[in-house]
């Protein structure tokens, strides 16, 4: 069994559902700190809600003082995982990692604890090689990814930035890959910002209209107009912004009650050709074109993200292809992840992870023939870098 694998299922074997982290932290610190990290733990959230976080940074063992001499690369990720759902419907515990057709199963396989092994371990064999490498090294890892992120890898990210301590560049190890691994990489994803509609009309009786004011038949032509809006046309790296209903109420239940109000719940993801401020706007725009009655709550769940190529993404590019013999997908497709906190305060932002086809499901797997070639391909990226350094 390779040090990758061991390292992977003893993570799995670990419960650590959003916000608990198992002792996965402590697990990864014992194997950092020989290496000469610093490693600190990081509390933070409610009492009922503690999360843990981790901020682990290894400097050159002797590098001159001017700006270029070295660069910080930053592992990050998270130890937490989803709920099992139902245990019946395993084949074998979730926390209990196990092989079967060639593939590694268990709760964080694919998302993303076999990433975390794969880091640590590429960060083992690089420093073992090249123990006098200028590259500083770093690790920010959270338990609270997969829950409200809001006392996980944002917390870390504002306490560097106060500290003036932030990375050059950063690999997140979210599952990126489709086919195969490294056959995707993201370099940006999309923001998120999600709006509460409440429209106002008047209760009454269904047989007599004219005393009430259906809000639903109020609402129905401005949600057309929304439906068919495009917001914008994308562009070489973003698809257009979306703009989706997720949940209408209405009603009081009965049958001869037109309703008082109706709510809308609903969400854009939105491309670097959009602000959140633009699009709130000409949704306003819409509703008052239509004299809806309304009031309107927003939450930003995160702003979009882009890394053009440049020396991250070659390092990455040149690495997948030295190791898988394939040229990577540049991509930002997708859901959220909390690359959009660390590209606050680095530049240079990438997502790199093993397939994701079973996340989140029940049976969460990955081949175990796509572990090495993982763990590998991060080495491949600190070589590069390192590389790059010395010239």
């Amino acid at each position: 069994m390779s040090a990758t694998l061991r390292l992977a299922e003893q993570l799995i074997s670990m419960p650590s559902v959003t916000p608990e982290d198992g002792g996965c932290l402590d697990l990864i610190v014992s194997r950092l700190t020989p290496l000469g990290f610093a490693c600190e733990l990081i509390e933070s959230g409610p009492p009922d809600f503690r999360v843990r976080n981790l901020w682990a940074k290894r400097l050159p063992a002797s590098v001159d003082q001017s700006p270029s001499a070295t660069k910080t690369i930053a592992f990050a990720g998270h130890v937490d995982v989803v709920p099992t759902g139902p245990l019946a419907q395993w084949t074998t515990d979730p926390f209990t990692p196990s092989h079967r057709d060639g593939k590694l199963f268990g709760r964080g396989a694919s998302d993303m604890k076999t990433s975390l092994a794969a880091m640590v371990v590429a960060v083992e064999e690089f420093v073992s090689a090249r123990p006098a490498s200028p590259l500083t090294i770093a690790f920010l890892l959270t338990s609270d990814e997969e829950g409200p992120a809001t006392d996980g890898t944002v917390v870390v990210c504002e306490m560097l930035k106060t500290r003036v301590d932030t990375p050059d560049f950063c690999i997140v190890g979210e599952p990126t890959s489709i086919e195969r691994t490294g056959d995707m990489i993201k370099n940006g994803r999309r923001g998120t910002m999600s709006g509460k509609l409440v429209v106002k009309g008047i209760q009454g009786h269904i047989a007599y209209p004219h005393l009430a004011r259906n809000p639903i038949h109020e609402l129905a032509p401005a949600l057309a107009e929304l439906v068919a809006t495009q917001w914008d046309a994308g562009n070489d790296y973003f698809p257009p912004t979306t703009w989706q209903v997720s949940n209408i109420h209405g009603g009081t239940g009965a049958s001869n009650v037109i309703p008082g109000e109706v709510v809308v719940d609903f969400n854009f993801r939105f491309s670097t050709e959009s602000t959140p401020e633009d699009l709130q706007t000409r949704l306003t725009k819409v509703l008052q074109r239509h004299r809806i009655e309304h009031t309107l709550t927003w939450t930003v769940g995160g702003l979009p993200f882009l890394t053009p190529p440049g020396t991250l993404v070659a390092a990455v590019q040149q690495a997948i292809r030295d190791e898988a013999g394939i040229e990577t997908q540049l991509s930002t497709t997708g859901g959220t992840s909390d690359g959009r906190f660390i590209a606050r305060i680095c530049p240079q932002v990438i997502e790199l992870g093993p397939t994701n086809a079973t996340i989140h499901k029940i049976d969460e797997c990955l081949p175990v023939a796509d572990i090495e070639p993982l763990k590998n391909i991060y080495r491949r990226v600190l070589e590069h870098l390192d590389d790059g350094l010395a010239r």
